[in-house]
């Protein structure tokens, strides 16, 4: 009897909890994702599932998405911050990809002007070529590139993105200018695996989780990933392994809309929290290769201004920015 009643006393415990925690209000309503690229890319994969598990968790009854891609997901950001001042259900997905652009083209709306909410995970990229290509390793692409860099036609992410930092790397790895390099953007993840897949590209890269499906079907060769060793349970070689002396990260979180309180930041941080023990989102972390690291209020804000200057450092290092 003493048992069951403490199993009874348990599970009233966490009914509680949660009733608590939807009780805040504020975030837990019907959540608004703002997610500055195109469909199928890795802001949109971030956004929809953690929108689910927010779902899943019980802290938001409803979550709705908009895409608005461009511009390393400045065009986004610029209307989220216009359209939802002081909007405690909105949130906008963001990363490295974002920060990257803020500091290459300096636009007008930045991340100062929104309101950190957690850091969410890494993940890491990989090169990839369609599967009738006559490139087999990234030393076939460094040969080619070496004899006339404008003759690879490199395809990723939009300008200043982590994918163009990665490329511009490894050419000033090779000894190559880096401003020689012929990069072209995409908006989003879908634009870039058809660019890939249609041969339009000399070669292809994105996070991981973006080019998976690609890969497992036979349909792209993945040449490379960016981290400083094997991901778990993939063969792919790192760069390191071919002899490029490059490694290089993403990740990515949310920020809530500009003009909102601290407890309702608070309220946004606890749900994503909650989100994150999810299974459907401990299941999406494990599909597409992405390594947890939540992060939030304060410190997730000091985190993101240590980005700056490290992507800052990082671009004026090949040239990107002066």
């Amino acid at each position: 009897m003493k048992i069951r009643f403490s199993v009874a006393l348990r599970h009233a415990a966490v009914a509680v909890a949660s009733v608590a925690l939807a009780s805040q209000g504020f975030a837990l309503d019907n959540v608004k994702f703002m997610i500055g690229a195109n469909p199928g890319g890795g802001f949109d994969q971030t956004g929809r599932n953690l929108g689910k598990a927010m779902v899943e968790a019980g802290v938001a009854k409803s979550v709705q998405y908009e895409n608005k891609g461009g511009a390393g997901g400045t065009i986004g950001l610029a209307q989220f911050a216009n359209a939802s001042k002081g909007d405690p259900n909105a949130m906008i997905v963001t990363g490295a990809v974002m920060v990257g652009a803020i500091v290459q083209n300096k636009p007008p709306v930045t991340l100062a002007n929104a309101t950190p909410v957690a850091r969410l995970f890494y993940e890491y990229n990989v090169f990839v070529v369609p599967a009738n290509s006559p490139l087999k390793s990234m030393k076939d692409v460094l040969e080619m590139l070496k004899k006339d860099p404008g003759s690879v036609k490199w395809g990723g992410g939009s300008r200043g993105s982590v994918d163009h930092i990665s490329v511009a790397m490894i050419a000033k790895d090779a000894g190559v200018d880096p401003s020689k390099i012929n990069y072209v953007p995409f908006q989003g993840g879908g634009e870039a695996s058809a660019a890939i897949l249609g041969g339009h590209v000399t070669v292809g890269t994105s996070g991981y989780s973006e080019m998976q499906q690609f890969i497992k079907s036979g349909k792209m060769r993945a040449l490379a990933v960016t981290s400083g060793s094997k991901l778990p349970g993939e063969p792919v070689p790192t760069l390191k392994e071919q002899g490029v002396n490059v490694e290089i990260g993403n990740w990515r979180g949310v920020y809530g809309a500009p003009g909102i309180t601290e407890a309702q930041r608070k309220a946004l941080a606890d749900a994503v929290v909650a989100a994150s023990k999810q299974k459907s989102w401990t299941d999406a972390l494990a599909s597409n290769d992405w390594f947890p690291a939540v992060l939030t209020g304060e410190e997730f804000a000091k985190f993101v201004d240590g980005e700056h200057k490290r992507i800052e450092e990082s671009m004026k290092a090949v040239g990107m920015v002066k």
